[in-house]
């Protein structure tokens, strides 16, 4: 099958920064899962983006910024957020801040919210692209939406195709799970979505933390949709052995797996392997996909919420896969 894979020589990364700044459509890798580049400042690329992941206009996307220094331009930088951004950033955390009056970036991207979510990308290539581009990038996962997000460059062109200018090939990311969505607009901390850094570590620099549930008719970060993240199989939560042609995803000493998330119950391991290993279970020959048990602790909260949201209904329009 013949893809736009490239691989990430400096010519490429030089190439792929004119392709966003001519409004098209890259996907590169970040520390947590493969991004759809688009720049933040176009209406059209941010268009684009929404057409080629086939994703509802209410769903907001995340912008990628090299620091915190560049986020100042589009977002209200308030102490907390300093804080957080000074210990986590780059990372795999993002700020839902409010959106500065004169800043440039798409309505689209906001998705006619009043905040803006921004993050810095703990992977170089993705650093190397920002440089490239001059101009901040609005990045969901580069997957259809609803789907399976990608951790390989491979995974991006088995979901997107042609609907992408050029993949970057930057390896398999190092994460593997979606950054922690961090709401600042108000006087309480709130997780919108948990990801790559556990709330335990923020409470330690932030003190008290809410976690929000699912915003199914407006979520105000990417990630809150009620079913999100689903393979095209039925996912069973919590199975301690799998059904009648069902394939089971193991955590743990499970030697009757079919594959298993981490033999050494190591959740960080686990969290890397996530995405993968559905998109790997994801076949005719099995009638499911039968998870056993998460701790709920740490990354294993993130890892249940994306579980979760796998085994959730699906919608009948909108955000169909």
């Amino acid at each position: 099958m013949i893809t736009n894979i490239v691989t990430a020589t400096p010519e490429a990364i030089a190439r792929a920064g004119q392709l966003i700044g001519e409004g098209r459509l890259v996907a590169f890798p970040t520390e947590t899962v493969y991004g759809l580049g688009g720049d933040a400042t176009s209406d059209s690329a941010v268009a684009a983006i929404f057409a080629a992941k086939g994703r509802p206009s209410f769903n907001p996307l995340i912008v990628h910024l090299p620091d915190i220094h560049a986020a100042e331009s589009l977002v209200l930088v308030d102490e907390r957020a300093r804080q957080v951004a000074d210990h986590f950033w780059p990372g795999p955390l993002t700020l839902v801040l409010p959106r500065r009056a004169e800043s440039p970036v798409s309505l689209l991207v906001t998705a006619g919210l009043d905040s803006v979510a921004v993050r810095a990308p703990d992977h170089p290539l993705a650093q190397s692209l920002l440089k490239a581009a001059g101009r901040p990038i609005a990045a969901p996962s580069a997957n259809r939406s609803g789907a399976v997000s990608p951790t390989t460059a491979e995974h991006v062109a088995e979901s997107l195709g042609e609907r992408v200018d050029m993949i970057l090939d930057g390896g398999p990311c190092r994460v593997g799970l979606e950054s922690t969505v961090l709401d600042l607009t108000g006087a309480t901390p709130a997780i919108l979505r948990p990801g790559g850094i556990s709330r335990e570590r923020i409470e330690a620099l932030l003190g008290p933390v809410t976690v929000s549930g699912e915003a199914a008719d407006a979520p105000k970060s990417p990630g809150q949709l009620l079913s999100h993240y689903a393979p095209r199989a039925a996912v069973r939560l919590n199975a301690p052995e799998a059904g009648p042609g069902e394939a089971l995803l193991g955590f743990g000493e499970a030697p009757q797996a079919t594959l298993n998330l981490s033999p050494g119950g190591d959740l960080t391991e686990a969290a890397a392997n996530l995405f993968a290993m559905l998109r790997a279970l994801d076949r005719p020959e099995f009638t499911g996909i039968a998870v056993m048990p998460i701790p709920e602790r740490g990354l294993g909260e993130a890892i249940n919420d994306r579980l979760r949201r796998a085994a959730a209904p699906r919608p009948t329009s909108g955000a169909t896969p």
